[in-house]
């Protein structure tokens, strides 16, 4: 985030003794550590919320995708159902036209 190197952080903390005094840079110090250490805690959940959010993004474009892909499915199936459906009707009535064929031929015989 900041790039600061060594020599200016001993120019900073210099002026800091200078400017506050021998007396109060320690607990300035303190209180500006603690400070520090609340915005990276601070920062580091907001960073785990972001990734909290983006995950859920992503369970929920997988499950839009999921649940479209099952829909199809479910339609080819029901397609394919209806298909042997209407097979089996053809086949049942081929088979009950049979019938009624043996039916009348049984009851007129033919002449030979």
């Amino acid at each position: 985030m900041f790039d600061i190197a060594f020599s200016e952080l001993v120019v900073i903390a210099i002026v800091a003794l200078i400017v506050i005094g021998p007396e109060k840079l320690p607990k300035v110090a303190r209180t500006l550590g603690a400070l520090t250490g609340r915005m990276q805690k601070y920062m580091a959940q907001i960073k785990e919320e972001v990734n909290r959010e983006s995950r859920f993004a992503e369970l929920q474009k997988l499950q839009e995708e999921i649940q479209s892909a099952t829909i199809v499915k479910q339609a080819n199936l029901e397609s394919g159902i209806n298909e042997i459906t209407q097979d089996l009707a053809v086949a049942a009535t081929d088979k009950n036209i049979v019938a009624e064929v043996n039916k009348l031929t049984e009851s007129h015989p033919s002449k030979e």
